[in-house]
């Protein structure tokens, strides 16, 4: 029997059979994960990822903006790609440069925050999948603050370094009107470089998505059930933004904290939020550019499904033991491992509890527009997909963050577990808002 992505690969070369405009694209597992939630979700809103800086006020020109986000647009396939199934079969369809470049309007008495939060929670989900919002402070003449949205199927963590390294260097260029067309043959080069990547990406998937992987997801996952029952608000209070937010810094640890430490404090949360005796679906991504594949921008990192088992504390060496099993099957698509969780008898449908994403502060530079240094800050109060998120940035100190969402898990529940996480990794302070 052919493997999900086997089967995959097959539909899809078959979809393009005498096709020679090249502007069909297979898409990785991860990008089948994306474009599956879109499909189920009844506005058909895909995930977004979204970066905010704060500039001073006025330093950021809207006109020079567009135009460097139509050139980094142009010299990146995914950017100018939207996700589409075609006869059932997920695809990416190359287009144009199509960038949106904003200013929302603000409503009276609306900070900048407020303002990006209006504008991303009405995302046409037909539109092009990098979206740029400036929300300029002009009452109180303080920070300006500019979003950088993207549709999660064209981008993962890996590139939004990339990104802002590039739009950055696009804003410069913008100034020289010969600098905004890109050569054909750069084009070219730069798409068949991209092909080439998913291709080498969706072999390494065919080659993981095998018998035994299954058999191995199976066994994990056969007792995870999503959305355990947690004690959930009767409703969210009129006003009340849709999502919850808390933070803190922790002293660094030498080496950084353990992957499995962090898995053990989720852990600890999950339990707080849920109680004893379930067995709850979170997930990270985990993964990169395949072999011999060029650093392009795009969605290649698996989200790989970890199950908390919420009884007493488990052995960290345990932890640490059977994540490093996990890892040698971390390249299964996630379709595959939700296919295999079910054929042992869960009732689980691929919806995670939660989600993990862990960083490092070095990595990811500030946003620098002509000279102007972008600060990068959280918008907080947006929709989060799932009860839950942690994220965690390691550097000169630790930085935690959970989210979560208010129609599921009310302020109380969600800040005792984040209380739960915080001790699980020694904390210093926290900052509920």
């Amino acid at each position: 029997m052919l493997s999900i992505t086997s089967q995959y690969l097959a539909r899809y070369r078959q979809l393009t059979v005498g096709d020679r405009s090249g502007t069909v694209l297979p898409v990785t597992g991860a990008q089948r994960r994306f474009v599956l939630v879109r499909a189920l979700d009844p506005s058909g809103r895909p995930d977004v990822v979204p970066m905010f800086f704060a500039f001073p006020h006025g330093a950021v020109d809207l006109e020079r903006l567009r135009s460097a986000a139509r050139l980094l647009a142009a010299r990146h396939t995914a950017l100018r790609s939207r996700p589409a199934v075609v006869r059932g079969t997920p695809v990416l369809r190359v287009g144009e440069p199509d960038v949106r470049v904003t200013m929302p309007a603000p409503a009276p008495g609306e900070r900048p925050a407020d303002t990006l939060r209006r504008a991303l929670a009405a995302w046409e989900p037909q539109g092009p999948p990098l979206r740029l919002f400036l929300a300029r402070d002009h009452e109180n003449r303080g920070e300006d603050l500019l979003a950088v949205a993207l549709d999660h199927a064209v981008c993962d963590g890996r590139s939004l370094t990339r990104i802002v390294e590039e739009l950055g260097t696009a804003y410069t260029e913008a100034a020289d009107a010969h600098a905004l067309a890109l050569a054909p043959e750069e084009t070219e080069a730069e798409l068949d470089a991209y092909r080439r990547a998913v291709l080498l990406q969706l072999a390494a998937e065919e080659r993981a998505d095998s018998p035994e992987a299954a058999a191995y997801w199976a066994h994990r996952l056969r007792a995870v059930r999503a959305q355990a029952p947690g004690r959930r608000p009767e409703r969210v209070p009129d006003g009340t933004l849709p999502s919850g937010a808390a933070q803190a810094r922790l002293p660094a640890h030498e080496d950084g904290v353990p992957f499995p430490g962090l898995l053990d404090a989720c852990r600890s949360a999950a339990r707080s939020l849920y109680g004893p005796g379930h067995v709850v679906p979170l997930g990270y991504p985990w993964g990169g550019r395949p072999s011999g594949a060029a650093p392009v921008i795009g969605c290649f990192l698996n989200t790989v499904v970890f199950p908390l088992v919420t009884g007493d504390d488990t052995d960290p060496e345990e932890t640490a033991d059977v994540w490093w099993d996990d890892l040698e099957r971390a390249d299964a698509p996630f379709d595959t491992v939700v296919a295999a969780a079910r054929s042992a008898g869960s009732g689980w449908t691929g919806n995670l509890d939660g989600l993990l994403t862990v960083d490092d502060d070095s990595r990811r530079p500030p946003l620098v527009l002509a000279g102007a240094e972008g600060r990068e800050t959280d918008v907080d109060g947006r929709p989060v997909r799932g009860p839950f998120a942690v994220s965690v940035t390691q550097g000169a100190q630790i930085r935690l963050r959970m989210v979560w969402d208010r129609a599921t898990l009310d302020d109380d529940t969600a800040l005792t577990a984040f209380d739960a996480l915080t001790r699980a990794l020694r904390p210093e302070e926290r900052t509920p808002h």
